[in-house]
């Protein structure tokens, strides 16, 4: 296994366990303690854990949000499958909302350069790959725009939003389960997003597995309220019948 994929399997342990142990992921992965302790310290770099005596603590569970460079960095495969199963949900024309996010940045990349779509954005990242795309009517909504994960919100983006109407969102989370629904860490962000369920005819969730069962501090959603849910194979069967069961198709790729 290489340092990478070790890190990556160590990051989602800690997600799913809510913390992991130097003594334990040495055993489990047959390397030194200081190999485990360098891999840490990788993760604490990239923002996705916080150090703690022995062991680490996922960012999420300690209340704090990882910046979108740190999140962009994970879990790139997974977040390359879940984008381009989410072009299968392009209407043949029409109009669109990208949600701002790291999954949908990639979906943002993968958009056919000859459909014809409005494509709106909460996102300056995104509306700069798609304003030079000569068949794209592409429009930003302007706002404040939070540094952590450069999308823009407050009422420069509610109130246009409030006017429209369009085919699909796609839309991003930072975590969701059952229980919770739909959450992010942000109030802002979180009416924001709630304002794009609300102005579209169709919601696609675009969300990795390690988002299912993290719950963050603001709902701005229920599963009842999105069509489909793509994701990827690491979710488990189990939780994502239950996803099923609360209304969306589920598909893991």
């Amino acid at each position: 296994m290489y340092a990478e994929e070790r890190q990556q399997a160590i990051l989602e342990q800690a997600r799913a366990d809510g913390k992991v142990d130097v003594v334990t992921l040495a055993e489990q992965f047959k390397v030194t303690t200081e190999t485990i302790r360098r891999d840490l310290t990788v993760l604490e770099r990239a923002r996705t854990v916080r150090r703690v005596h022995g062991g680490a603590i996922p960012v999420e569970r300690l209340g704090f949000e990882p910046g979108l460079a740190a999140r962009d960095a994970v879990l790139t495969e997974e977040k390359e499958r879940i984008a381009k199963a989410a072009l299968n949900e392009l209407p043949v024309d029409g109009s669109i909302i990208i949600d701002a996010g790291t999954t949908t940045s990639r979906l943002v990349q993968l958009l056919p350069a000859d459909r014809e779509l409005t494509v709106v954005v909460n996102s300056p990242p995104h509306a700069t790959v798609l304003a030079t795309r000569p068949h794209l009517n592409v429009i930003m909504l302007g706002g404040r725009v939070r540094g952590r994960t450069l999308a823009t919100v407050d009422d420069w983006v509610l109130r246009p939003l409030a006017s429209l109407w369009v085919d699909v969102a796609f839309m991003a989370t930072n975590g969701c389960s059952a229980g919770r629904g739909l959450t992010t860490s942000d109030q802002a962000e979180a009416a924001v997003k709630r304002a794009m369920i609300a102005s579209s005819r169709r919601r696609v969730l675009l969300a990795d597995h390690t988002k299912v069962g993290n719950d963050y501090l603001v709902r701005f959603g229920e599963f009842s309220e999105i069509d489909v849910l793509i994701t990827d194979t690491g979710l488990d069967a189990e939780p994502a019948a239950e996803i099923a069961a609360l209304g969306p198709e589920v598909l893991r790729v």
